[in-house]
């Protein structure tokens, strides 16, 4: 990976306190671990110290591969801060019981930790703690922080291997995940500027419809469709203004500066709406590089026989 954290990019919030899967995914990234790392209480909190240029950088949870979306994270972006996404990190994620020493799962009759973590984990609960009482907290580390500092031997969190080792708790049940192939995605924010292209990087977006009309998403949705761009999410969101308005969230592979992307931004934009921009980014994985190169070889070659067909207009 690149250095994307440059020199006046010193400051980074999180969603702590230590331990959550946040920091984990940011410790994959060598050059973002020598920044200034400020664990924050929540997610809303560490998009409002960016916004408020108190850190430089911002890094939070955006989606998993079986509970969806983070709402919180998606609608910060959509509608409460003018943020650009710098980045996206994807995880596999391990989920584990854990306890304070002395403590059986048999004494268990309380579960903590954050509500994707206990939605990831619903089937090993009812399987294994169906009588349990589930409480949420602001993150895995911070329901894992709490049982560490007030033991009850009935509590046991849901957590990381690395909130146990930070906390001092011993993992009763490894690996609760309902899915192996849990994942995580994760997305690094700032104030301003947009990365440069790196070949293979994803541009996301929120398109507001005009009129709600027969057809209209179908409108939004051709205007990729022509020009061969890949979306990789679509999802509808809620705009806060009554029932039945909504927006549309998406992301698709390609960059600003290419051409296909560029000119699908600009109809989207002239056509269908207010469209804001939240990004245009290196992509995790290596997937659509060779959908992308022969999108772009196919207009490289419409645009030749256009200005072929231009050139024989009599002056």
């Amino acid at each position: 990976m690149a250095d994307l954290a440059p020199p006046d990019r010193s400051t980074l919030a999180y969603l702590g306190p230590p331990g959550t899967f946040t920091e984990q995914a940011l410790y994959t990234q060598e050059d973002l671990t020598c920044l200034d790392l400020r664990p924050s209480p929540s997610i809303p909190e560490v998009f409002r110290r960016v916004v408020a240029g108190q850190v430089d950088l911002g890094f939070a949870a955006i989606e998993n591969s079986i509970e969806g979306s983070v709402n919180i994270t998606q609608d910060t972006l959509a509608f409460d801060a003018d943020l650009l996404i710098q980045r996206e990190v994807v995880i596999s994620i391990q989920l584990n019981l854990m306890v304070a020493a002395g403590t059986t799962l048999a004494d268990v009759d309380r579960v903590v930790s954050f509500p994707h973590a206990i939605a990831q984990c619903r089937g090993w609960l009812a399987d294994h703690l169906p009588d349990a009482e589930v409480h949420a907290s602001n993150s895995t580390a911070d329901a894992a922080r709490m049982l560490a500092e007030a033991p009850d031997g009935r509590t046991a969190a849901i957590a990381p291997s690395r909130a146990a080792e930070t906390y001092g708790l011993d993992v009763l049940a490894a690996d609760i995940e309902d899915h192996p192939e849990n994942q995580t995605r994760f997305v690094l924010v700032a104030a301003d500027g947009i990365p440069p292209p790196t070949g293979h990087d994803k541009t996301s977006l929120v398109v507001f419809q005009r009129a709600d009309r027969p057809g209209s998403l179908l409108g939004i949705l051709q205007e990729f469709a022509a020009r061969s761009l890949n979306l990789t999410r679509l999802e509808s969101r809620p705009t806060r203004q009554g029932l039945g308005d909504y927006c549309f969230l998406m992301d698709l592979e390609g960059h600003l500066v290419d051409e296909l992307v560029a000119d699908c931004l600009r109809n989207l934009h002239m056509k269908h709406g207010s469209v804001k921009f939240l990004g245009s980014y290196p992509a995790a994985g290596s997937d659509g590089d060779a959908v992308r190169h022969e999108a772009s070889e196919a207009s490289q070659s419409a645009d030749g026989w256009l200005d072929d067909l231009r050139s024989r207009i009599r002056g």
